[in-house]
């Protein structure tokens, strides 16, 4: 973990099962053979300036899908526009064929961890508990079973452990781990992940793939925003390029190329490009990169700079 606090080894807990298996599973309601995401013709503006336009984005089920974009195209925005937690000014978004609010029952988040308080008094077991709330309704508490389930998710990603540990008390990446336990004690059918690798250690940002890919293999969809571009092919199978507009979609192998990532970023791009393949996709774990090329592409940036965090966040 961040800062070397002491924390359970994350590749055999990662894998673990738990110990009480997850209930009442939400049912899914609408099209369940068609994609898990469908957006239409997505706006969002802050006063009179866009910051998403006309935004079109389908997202099959099962797929793991990274977001990218520079720093203002609209990343965070259509996260939260998707979840109608930025109001829009145009579009229509659907979960499995019916309107979000209609599926929100459906939908799991993991905020940025900067938009959240973290010297709020109160606990990893409490905050990941909140995660069955959704299935309790406004006049059931948590009892025993949510409690169990809390458990079995912290143990799931590694901290289990920390159950009674206060939130104000974990590292970095502790927190995005707590973030991702709570996620899971929902259970659900699709995900949105925002920024969940930022200022994690590389045990950890392992440990997150190993769930990601987990939660796919079981059928989930998972979307996830995501900055770092070598590592995109390793972890995604699908890849929306951004950039106030959709640039480009679809499986990485056909659209993380050198062209969409030059028309998306615009501005100073580094990538990595293996033997010269022009694919911008060679990822090189060892760190010895003598056998790829990186390649800088400079021209006028072209997306403004857009609004970030949550309003509960301190200044």
């Amino acid at each position: 973990m961040n800062k070397s606090t002491p924390a359970p080894t994350a590749g055999a807990q990662m894998a673990g099962t738990g110990q009480t298996a997850i209930a009442n599973r939400p049912t899914l309601r609408g099209d369940a053979a068609g994609p898990a995401i469908e957006v239409t013709d997505l706006t969002v503006a802050y006063g009179e300036r866009p910051v998403l336009w006309d935004v079109d984005l389908t997202v099959p089920a099962g797929t793991l899908m990274a977001i990218v974009g520079p720093n203002g195209a609209g990343k965070t925005t259509l996260i939260k526009a998707i979840l109608g937690l930025l109001p829009a000014a145009a579009g229509q978004v659907l979960i499995y064929g019916r309107p979000y609010a209609e599926q929100r029952h459906l939908v799991g988040y993991v905020p940025q961890r900067g938009s959240v308080d973290w010297d709020f008094p109160t606990s990893v077991l409490d905050v990941v508990t909140m995660g069955r709330y959704g299935a309790l309704g406004w006049f059931r508490r948590p009892g025993r079973k949510e409690r169990a389930q809390a458990l079995e998710a912290l143990a799931k990603v590694g901290m289990h452990d920390y159950a009674t540990r206060q939130i104000s008390q974990l590292s970095g990446g502790q927190q995005q781990r707590t973030f991702l336990a709570r996620a899971l004690a929902q259970d659900a059918q699709v995900y949105f992940m925002d920024e969940p690798f930022q200022g994690v250690d590389a045990t950890t940002e392992r440990a997150i793939v190993t769930l990601l890919k987990e939660l796919r293999a079981a059928g989930k969809t998972v979307v996830v925003v995501h900055h770092d571009l070598q590592t995109v092919p390793e972890y995604f199978d699908w890849v929306t390029l951004l950039n106030v507009r959709r640039i480009a979609g679809g499986p990485v192998a056909e659209v993380f190329t050198e062209d969409n990532l030059r028309l998306t970023y615009g501005g100073r791009v580094g990538f990595l490009t293996r033997n010269g393949n022009g694919h911008g996709n060679g990822h090189d774990n060892s760190g010895d990169h003598g056998n790829a090329r990186h390649e800088t592409v400079s021209a006028a940036p072209l997306a403004p700079v857009a609004a970030n965090g949550l309003p509960e966040a301190k200044p």
